[in-house]
């Protein structure tokens, strides 16, 4: 939705000055909630390419949106904003394909979300889905998340495995559904880690690499009505970096040294994943 707006802009279809459509009509043409077009909007809005971007009345086209910010040069955002346009860019492909390395995948489990709706809307239709990911193995001792202080039992990790599978499973059978639903060749596979990833990142089709580090923090959990203190990342709210082949050496460079370096792990010290406890 933001590639189209944004397209949209810079085609001069939407004029410097023009207000915006409302939130409601945004949703209504492109088959989505609220949501997802507020997201879209402020991505627009950091890249300067829309002013005004709230709750209340239409955005405006920015003044002069030949100088925004777009694509790599654009300011990095929190996942939960920045990864859901870009992975429904990505299944605008014939042939999608997805690598993944994170602590566990509820992040992109949520951004799918966004091309599956458009799938079943008959937007988009892709022929052949890839998607690999790799997580920590249940058997390490994870770096984080972890007490501040020791406990006897495994809480913290078992809440952590027990996240890990569950959004796994999501993510793997919404995918496989659409073999039965659109007959889209998909194949979704999950290989174990022997450490805690510190970063994490997704490849999409070859030509992009999003990339975020997962910065810590302690916050206070409940268990059985006690009280945690924990040192643990939020993924969600990590800040998405975006490089694209093709945009500079540089971005090209991180790009091509992305993908040997997730596939170096991946058939090399990575090894057979189960999604159960």
């Amino acid at each position: 939705m933001a590639d189209e707006l944004r397209a949209r802009i810079r085609s001069g279809a939407l004029r410097p000055g023009d207000r915006m459509p409302t939130q409601a009509q945004l949703a209504h043409e492109f088959g989505v909630e609220r949501g997802a077009v507020r997201q879209a909007l402020r991505i627009l809005q950091s890249e300067r390419l829309l002013t005004n971007v709230s709750k209340g009345s239409p955005a405006t086209v920015a003044p002069d949106p030949a100088r925004a910010l777009t694509g790599p040069e654009a300011p990095p955002l929190p996942t939960t904003v920045a990864l859901a346009p870009r992975i429904a860019a990505a299944f605008a492909a014939e042939h999608v394909e997805i690598d993944a390395v994170c602590l566990t995948s509820i992040s992109l489990t949520l951004a799918i979300g966004e091309p599956l709706r458009q799938i079943h809307a008959g937007r988009l239709k892709p022929a052949k889905v890839d998607v690999r990911v790799l997580l920590p193995s249940r058997d390490i001792d994870l770096a984080f998340p972890v007490p501040v202080e020791g406990r006897e039992d495994d809480w913290v990790h078992d809440r952590w495995l027990a996240m890990r599978n569950a959004q796994g499973q999501v993510l793997r059978h919404n995918l496989l559904a659409l073999r039965a639903t659109h007959g889209i060749d998909v194949r979704v596979t999950f290989r174990a880690l022997p450490f805690t990833p510190p970063v994490k990142l997704y490849l999409l089709n070859n030509t992009e690499a999003l990339f975020a580090y997962y910065t810590l923090m302690r916050r206070e959990a409940e268990i059985d009505h006690e009280h945690l203190e924990m040192y643990d990342a939020q993924g969600t709210q990590s800040m998405l970096f975006s490089f694209r082949q093709g945009a500079g050496l540089r971005d090209t460079t991180f790009v091509e040294q992305s993908h040997l370096w997730f596939n170096a792990l991946w058939e090399t010290i990575s090894s057979e994943l189960v999604l159960t406890s």
